[in-house]
């Protein structure tokens, strides 16, 4: 399944505005989407480590990291506070 992920604030600028990743898990939550992504290269270990307090979003809508992601989903990451 295809999700798009997107990133903002300081995020994006260290990641950019985001990739589409394709999962090949039945069920995936946000949380193992993360960790892969954390494991997908040293820049997104730094952007996304578990040490730092992140926000994420599934369908434009605030969730935890057990969230589940279903296909065609959009998931965000965010600091806890961005500016306008």
């Amino acid at each position: 399944m295809k999700v798009q992920v997107r990133y903002f604030a300081s995020i994006r600028e260290v990641l950019g505005t985001g990739e589409s990743i394709e999962l090949h898990e039945e069920t995936t939550t946000v949380g193992e989407v993360r960790d892969r992504l954390i494991a997908s290269s040293a820049a997104h270990a730094t952007a996304l480590a578990r040490g730092r307090a992140l926000r994420s979003a599934l369908n434009q809508a605030l969730c935890d990291e057990s969230a589940v992601v279903d296909a065609d989903a959009e998931l965000a990451f965010f600091p806890p506070v961005t500016g306008g």
